[in-house]
């Protein structure tokens, strides 16, 4: 697969509001084939957002990088946030 890369505006266009980047530019993972970079959310937990390269090459680059963002957000809202003191209808969880 060849290597993909993206800039901070492209990735900032896509990060839900509230969330933040942390840019170091991103990194290529040649064993992976996968394009990572760190995002924050709204409580300033960090996330490893990772682009695959097959998902670039099968629906695009830019469209691989919202479907990244989006399991990202996904995967946030689904995880145990349990001694993280993040609190759901009045109780932490």
């Amino acid at each position: 697969m060849s290597e993909i890369s993206y800039n901070e505006t492209e990735v900032r266009s896509y990060l839900p509001n509230g969330w933040h980047l942390k840019w170091d530019g991103g990194r290529w993972d040649a064993q992976a084939d996968t394009w990572n970079t760190t995002v924050v959310d709204n409580v300033d937990f960090d996330w490893q957002l990772e682009v695959k390269a097959a998902d670039a090459t099968k629906v695009g680059r830019i469209e691989a990088l919202r479907q990244a963002i989006d399991r990202t957000f996904r995967n946030r809202y689904t995880k145990s946030t349990s001694g993280f003191g993040i609190w759901r209808k009045g109780k932490a969880v």
